[in-house]
């Protein structure tokens, strides 16, 4: 699976990028939207050779995979500048300029969100769009006093491993207790690895990703260390110890 470089043929102005075009979303049901990481603060566009963006790309392959034949559709999220950059919160901007474009060519489909790091705070930003249903944390950035309240009937699931030097994994578990308290279903996975790059046990990471996402959209259980587990309690859920 790849992402064509234009969505519409105005890469200067489309937020929304999908996997196979804009013809693809005649006939969606649903629709998957990968957000990649990024700087607190920076104004430049990211760079054609994003590491960030390419981390991802694992992901929407196998998430793609997955869906491939349920009408769900798979995107990405074009950002205009390479950093958060404080009160502007730019990713959260193009994140509802893409879901906007998104039901422009698709209608009002229902929506999981997945983001990594920066993108992860944008997701759970946009997740006050009533159409997305839920958001896939990987490593998310969650400084204190993010606000959550806005969850109320989403379901959040968060993957972090504690030894990860970029964000705080603390700050993940008390994010999803506020948005638990808030009315979202949370839930953590404490990753034994992969720090903040998802690099080890790469495979691992997608899996439970794609896995999650599946769930979320009703084709598919929750990945085994959710299922049946309830709401978030206040103590992460640990991955299960399977690799590939």
């Amino acid at each position: 699976m790849s992402f064509p470089d234009h969505s519409n043929g105005t890469a200067d102005t489309a937020s929304l990028v999908l996997a196979g075009g804009r013809r693809s979303a005649r006939r969606a049901r649903a629709a998957v939207l990968l957000l990649h990481g990024g700087r607190a603060d920076a104004l430049e566009p990211p760079a054609a050779l994003n590491l960030p963006a390419l981390r991802m790309k694992p992901f929407a392959t196998s998430i793609h995979r997955a869906v491939a034949h349920e009408g769900v559709l798979v995107g990405r999220v074009r950002y205009r500048h390479r950093g958060w950059n404080g009160r502007h919160a730019h990713p959260v901007a193009d994140t509802h300029r893409a879901l906007n474009e998104l039901y422009e060519a698709a209608g009002l489909v229902p929506v999981v969100l997945v983001g990594h790091s920066m993108g992860a705070r944008a997701a759970l930003r946009a997740a006050a769009d009533p159409q997305v249903r839920g958001v896939i944390a990987l490593a998310p950035w969650c400084p204190p006093g993010e606000p959550a309240s806005h969850l109320a009937g989403r379901t959040v699931i968060a993957l972090h491993d504690e030894s990860d030097r970029i964000t705080r994994a603390g700050d993940t578990w008390s994010y999803l207790t506020r948005a638990q308290a808030a009315g979202a279903d949370a839930y953590g996975l404490r990753m034994p690895y992969g720090g903040h790059t998802m690099m080890r046990r790469a495979r691992q990471w997608q899996r439970l990703a794609t896995e999650a996402t599946t769930g979320l959209l009703g084709l598919t259980s929750l990945p085994n260390p959710l299922a049946g587990s309830g709401a978030w309690s206040g103590v992460p859920v640990p991955a299960a110890a399977r690799s590939r």
